[in-house]
This record gives structure tokens, sequence and C-alpha cells, in this order.
């Protein structure tokens, strides 16, 4: 089948078996690896994305259900040679661990600051409880997500 989105502000048309996922979609037919696979059962967060705006698991959408969407993966937050204030928020606070779980976590810390522009920190933590950290480091990560909304890191 052929689906036809726009990627990172790209207008993109492919073939896919109807029954890829967005994430294998995303990785594998247009290169974009920032979007990892974690679980494969949703479980995890690593494919996080935004797809019209709101945060998704990749790995839950088929790429047909993505036809004529926007999405942002990680590698469309930065423009012009910076950092989206919230990767540099990661940069600086720590938040990047081992780094598989990261597109996942600063892409859903995205979409919570943009619905809860000055969270607490019982808030970032509830708002990221779906994306999970295998080195459990999540301290920093809720220290980054702080400092970004300190900065109006939605943006």
């Amino acid at each position: 089948m052929q689906v036809e989105m726009t990627v990172n502000g790209e207008r993109v048309r492919g073939d896919v078996e109807p029954r890829t996922l967005l994430v294998h979609h995303l990785r594998e037919g247009l290169g974009l690896t920032g979007t990892n696979v974690g679980c494969d059962t949703s479980s995890c967060g690593a494919c996080t994305v935004h797809l019209d705006g709101r945060s998704v698991k990749s790995c839950t959408v088929l790429a047909v259900q993505a036809e004529g969407a926007e999405i942002t993966t990680i590698e469309g937050l930065a423009s012009n040679g910076s950092l989206h204030p919230m990767q540099e928020a990661f940069r600086q606070n720590h938040g990047l661990q081992c780094g598989f779980c990261t597109p996942g976590m600063v892409m859903a810390a995205v979409s919570l600051l943009e619905e809860h522009p000055s969270p607490t920190e019982d808030e970032v933590r509830h708002g990221l409880e779906g994306n999970l950290c295998r080195c459990t480091g999540y301290h920093n990560i809720v220290r980054s997500v702080l400092a970004a909304a300190e900065t109006g890191g939605a943006s």
C-alpha cells in the first residue's frame, strides 16, 4: 500500500505492507533511527513520536493509520543546528543516561509541557510514567523536564 505523510516537515511517500507499524516505517522505510523499538508492547515508550501534535507510541500505530498525518520524530525537534530547548535541558542536566529511552522521553516531555507548561515534580513523574528508563535514572530526567519548563521548553 502507498502511504503519504509529512515527517519532520517533509512530505514523504512510500510502499508499506498493511501490517507495518509506524515505528518500523520510520526506522526502516525512512531511515529515522532516533525512534527506538523497545518492547513492542507499548510499555516502554522508546518509540514515542508526535502524530498530529499528540504524543503517541509508534509501535501501537499502523503506518497506514498515519496516512496524511504530520509526524515529528526526535530528528525533527532541533532546528537550524540548535537543539530543541528540551534536548538542551536533557544535555545540561544529565538526563541522557545510556540514551536508548531518551528520544521517547524527550518527545513525551515536550508534549507534557505543551499541556502543562509549569508542572510540579509529581506532575512530571506522572506525565512520563508511560516511558521507562532501563538505567533507572529518573531523577535527572525529571530535573531536565523541570529545567526546560523554567525556560519555556515546550516550543
